[in-house]
């Protein structure tokens, strides 16, 4: 407790030269090259990370409830590129007893792509962890397709929380004789809901990714600077690449992947940039630290 207190006191006291520490750490580990690499593993995964968590709830859930729930949560990973990853999903719904369990199988390997990338990044990151203690192959293994289970389970949540929400009558809400209009309202309750999501899903990255176990405090300190960050910067994206963006004019049929490229590398930088400042925040008082201040 004291140690947490000192930490915290430290970044009131010194705000500017804790965000150099961490923009300096984030430069010394390569961190845009480490986002380039998660980005490409993750164009990579995500359709077969949809495509199989889609065609398992579509067994207990209707698929347009589904898609309708893809569509609001993509619009928070993806800016813009929505439609064209909900068409390829379409697709692969409408042909996936094709596919066959061989199919499935590669789906599976594909999907954990990004989940390996993603992990190889914390270690650098958290450099001062994996010194340390290194965690068990079969436990990498595992943890992809444990958070393809979990991510499951939120869509299904959230699916279900999406349908009462449509039920709520669209006209006015009747209270002690009191009457307010729900227009809009079903709108921010899912921002709402998909940005405590994105928290959520955040803070269990910084979690699960790093070697050893990490303080939920210090996990809920990454989570909300990365979600905060990230709608920020996809609203950027999003003003950009439809008004000033030349990406269709030079690439032509290749915009859509290069500007959903382009969007993940964003969310990659973010996400590691959070983990950073968990790593310099865990590192404060510390040798390392001491060490680090001295080299950069």
């Amino acid at each position: 407790m004291t140690q947490l207190f000192s930490r915290a006191r430290f970044v009131v006291d010194n705000p500017w030269l804790f965000i150099r520490r961490v923009f300096s750490g984030f430069r010394a580990n390569q961190g845009f090259l480490l986002a380039g690499a998660i980005a490409y593993y993750t164009l990579l995964s995500i359709v077969p990370i949809l495509a199989i968590i889609l065609v398992a709830l579509s067994q207990v859930v209707e698929q347009k409830e589904l898609l309708d729930t893809l569509e609001d949560y993509l619009s928070l990973v993806a800016p813009g590129q929505t439609d064209a990853l909900l068409d390829q999903v379409r697709m692969f719904l409408a042909n996936w007893k094709v596919v066959g369990v061989t199919g499935i199988l590669i789906l599976l390997f594909f999907s954990s792509f990004a989940f390996s990338a993603l992990e190889n990044a914390m270690s650098v990151i958290f450099f001062h962890r994996v010194a340390i203690k290194r965690r068990h192959f079969i436990i990498s293994a595992i943890i992809p397709y444990t958070y393809i289970v979990f991510l499951g389970a939120g869509m299904f949540l959230v699916s279900t929380v999406s349908g009462s929400l449509h039920a709520i009558d669209a006209g006015m809400l009747n209270f002690m004789g009191q009457h307010w209009s729900l227009s809009g309202l079903e709108t921010i309750l899912i921002y709402l809901l998909g940005i405590l999501g994105e928290i959520f899903l955040l803070t269990s990255v910084y979690l699960v990714m790093p070697v050893g176990r990490l303080s939920l405090k210090h996990a809920l300190i990454g989570g909300v600077t990365a979600a905060l960050l990230w709608e920020i910067t996809r609203h950027i994206l999003v003003w950009y690449f439809s008004t000033l963006s030349l990406v269709n004019v030079i690439y032509g049929a290749f915009a859509t992947a290069i500007i959903l490229l382009v969007s993940l590398e964003a969310a990659a930088v973010i996400l590691l940039f959070g983990a950073q400042v968990i790593a310099e925040y865990e590192r404060i008082g510390t040798h390392q630290t001491q060490s680090h201040g001295l080299q950069t």
